[in-house]
Order: C-alpha cells, then structure tokens, then sequence
C-alpha cells in the first residue's frame, strides 16, 4: 500500500474579514471570505477550493479513463458549480454540479459515444475526492457529449 502526503500552510493574520495566505505545492494564492458571505473577497477562498478540488478531480479521472478506453478525445470542456446553503446563520456546502462537454473526433463510432457515456458517470463515482465528500455533499452531472 502507498501512501501520499500533502501538506499546507496557511498564514492567517486576523479576525474573520482578514486576508490570508496558502501555500501548497505549486497553490500560493491570497485566502479571505468570500463577497457573497459578506467578507472582503481577495483571493481564493474554501468554498472555491472545495468546489476546485472536485472539479479538477472529475475532469483528470474523467481524461484518464477516456485515455486508457483509446477513445479518440477532440475536446473536453468542464463547468462545475458549488451551491451552498445558509439557513438560520449555519453554512453548508449543499450540492456541485459538474457540466462536462466531452467531444469525440468525427471517426468515433456509436460503440465509443455509448462507452463514453458510462465513463463520465463513472470518472465521478472513481473520483476521489468525489468519494471523499460521499454522504456531505451532493454531486450531479449535466454532461454534453458530442
């Protein structure tokens, strides 16, 4: 069995409407609330990283599988969308949407769109962030493939 660590520092100076910094790996970005929760919106926050950490494992896991089928990729295009909820002052992460839009080359054949159709559900039951956030948070998918 192998394991991978990864590590993150965050620098955070002050109250609630402060401005931070992270640093991971290749990530060094500002850290604050987010406008839309009343904070003063520089840099990233978590509820983009969250929402980042899904999507770009959705769309690498997704290019993977469609790279081990030899399917033959053209294009592939990924919209997610973070929903969160604040009821009575309580924030939660509520649902992400994935909108994919995955094109094969015009030679594909009708075999290939049919077992790309199964590899875009199964890139996000494979994620693993996906599997992290299993029984959290909800996770859709409004493919479009062409």
């Amino acid at each position: 069995m192998a394991e991978h660590h990864f590590h993150l520092k965050a620098d955070w100076p002050g109250g609630r409407n402060s401005q931070g910094f992270l640093e991971t790996g290749n990530l060094k970005t500002n850290i604050s609330i987010p406008p839309e929760m009343d904070g003063p919106g520089i840099g990233t926050n978590p509820d983009e990283m969250l929402l980042g950490a899904a999507a770009t494992c959705y769309i690498i896991t997704l290019a993977a599988m469609i790279e081990r089928a030899e399917l033959p990729l053209k294009q592939m295009y990924l919209h997610s969308e973070g929903i969160v909820d604040v009821t009575k002052g309580v924030f939660t992460y509520k649902r992400i949407i994935h909108r994919p839009t995955v094109t094969l080359t015009e030679h594909a054949t009708e075999g290939q769109h049919s077992q790309l159709r199964k590899l875009v559900i199964k890139a996000e039951q494979s994620c693993m962030i996906s599997r992290a956030l299993k029984g959290n948070v909800e996770i859709e998918l409004e493919p479009t493939l062409v």
